[in-house]
């Protein structure tokens, strides 16, 4: 009565499981590799973070540009008063002075590239009403200031050419960066998602076996209920069940726990259930190591940011040697000022003003500041310079690396379906002396577990290639399964 009741128990338990797990795979949404891979694009926090830094890249760049063009700008003082005793050392005498004034400035303001000048047209319109107590006068009148400047350094580097060289090559390295990281991201996607199968395939091979176990255990009960085997025979039927059971709900937790790291990942909503849709069909890819190695020193993203970064520590080494150093500023202005008490008479009697001014700076001597300066971003240079040659080497290293576990994961799944293959026939011939009593439970549940190893390591042996596959193809950005050449997404929209 014990083991009907055991039995009923069992059953229904399965039973149980069995109706909750197709319900979960019933509501479950569909998701292939290329789906979650535009999922993780859109919503993966890293990408969303490398995006906002590329946008930051362009705004300063389209600033810097805009920066270069004619500004245009306009104070206004509406009103200003001003009463005030002072010393006048012309006449020698204390002096009271009240000053009413309004006036405005209007500035055109151009930039040359060329020659890091500027070159300006400002104009001062106002209105003074001004009291003197030495001359005990008021002046009244308006006035007008019009003048065209230049300012030109002299003896130095372009700093405006610089700037915008900097903020260029600043949204490149962006750019590149944003790239690699979609490239990383598609890695980790890729790894994520077959994990799930895995976890996925796993959970399907073990409620395989505890299927078959359930078998098993109706076969030696019925046994022991014939009175061909003995009760130990049951015994161990029940650890054999019981134990194919706690590693299905084990699997469960396992694939439930990879299903919320990889939604995490992809940015996908935790509240919404998946079942991975993978395409794992592996067929033998040729590969050319020699022209793998030249796909990725030519193409490689990496060696691009390893010169921008020599480029920028050549800009640090001009910036350097302009400290201390001679240079020079030229400035040049002509001017048309005029007055007068009435508006429309302001440049009856014009008066022209010229301004040209040259200044020098010359160094005398800083106790070596500059040539130590100078020493260290010379050395900065060729660290960078050090940087290209070790990530060449990286690339080299990294390709051939993956070329060799290609050919031998090609050797790991011939072996693997062989093995898959020969557990499988030896299970199904093992059962058979199972059920005519000549194999005891243990024993078959030593083949059911050597199946479902065997299984496994196939699924694991087939995801290994396509990872290795998907490796070969960052390392050179070169898809050796289409034949074509990988273009990385530079922008966005």
């Amino acid at each position: 009565m014990k083991h009907f009741r055991d039995k009923i128990k069992t059953q229904f338990l399965t039973i149980f499981l069995l109706f909750a797990f197709s319900i979960s795979s019933f509501s479950q949404q569909g998701l292939t590799l290329e789906q979650a891979l535009n999922v993780a694009e859109s919503n993966s926090p890293t990408m969303k973070k490398t995006r906002l830094s590329l946008i930051r890249s362009q705004e300063n760049l389209n600033a810097q540009n805009a920066a270069l063009k004619s500004n245009f700008s306009l104070t206004l003082n509406p009103i200003g008063y001003t009463q005030n005793r002072e010393f006048n050392d012309l006449i020698s005498k204390w002096n009271s002075r009240t000053t009413t004034e309004s006036y405005g400035n209007f500035t055109v303001s151009q930039p040359i590239i060329l020659t890091d000048a500027r070159i300006s047209l400002t104009n001062r319109f106002g209105y003074k009403d001004s009291y003197s107590e030495y001359t005990n006068t008021t002046t009244k009148g308006f006035s007008n200031n019009l003048s065209l400047n230049l300012d030109q350094p002299l003896f130095t580097y372009n700093k405006t050419k610089l700037s915008l060289k900097e903020l260029q090559l600043s949204l490149e390295n962006a750019q590149l960066n944003y790239a690699i990281q979609l490239l990383s991201l598609e890695k980790q996607v890729t790894q994520s998602f077959y994990n799930v199968y895995q976890q996925q395939q796993s959970l399907e091979i073990s409620n395989q076996a505890y299927q078959n176990m359930q078998k098993s255990y109706e076969v030696s009960k019925n046994k022991v209920d014939a009175g061909i085997s003995a009760r130990e025979e049951m015994f161990q039927a029940e650890l054999n069940l019981a134990t194919t059971k706690s590693d299905f709900e084990n699997k469960q937790v396992s694939f439930e726990n990879a299903k919320d790291d990889f939604k995490l990942l992809i940015g996908m909503s935790l509240y919404e259930d998946l079942l991975v849709m993978p395409n794992i069909d592996v067929d033998s890819v040729a590969v050319d190591v020699s022209f793998a190695i030249d796909q990725g020193l030519a193409n490689r993203m990496e060696l691009r940011q390893r010169k921008i970064s020599i480029e920028t520590s050549q800009f640090d080494l001009i910036q350097t040697k302009a400290q201390n150093e001679f240079k020079g500023s030229l400035g040049l202005s002509l001017g048309l000022f005029g007055d007068n008490e009435k508006f429309g008479n302001v440049y009856a009697s014009p008066t022209d003003n010229e301004t040209v001014s040259l200044s020098l700076n010359i160094p005398l001597w800083d106790w070596g500041e500059r040539k130590s300066k100078i020493k260290a971003s010379e050395a900065s240079v060729e660290t960078a310079n050090i940087s290209l040659e070790e990530e060449q080497n990286d690339i080299i290293l990294g390709i051939r690396k993956v070329y060799r576990n290609l050919l031998n994961l090609q050797n790991q799944i011939g072996i693997a379906r062989q093995s898959v293959t020969n557990a499988q026939l030896t299970y199904d011939l093992n059962l058979e002396k199972y059920k005519n009593g000549d194999l005891t439970g243990m024993d078959l549940n030593i083949y059911q577990n050597q199946l479902s190893g065997k299984q496994l390591s196939y699924t694991s042996s087939l995801i290994s290639y396509k990872l290795e596959l998907l490796n070969l193809k960052i390392q050179t950005l070169y898809d050796f399964e289409k034949k074509e050449a990988v273009t990385p997404v530079m922008t966005i929209d």
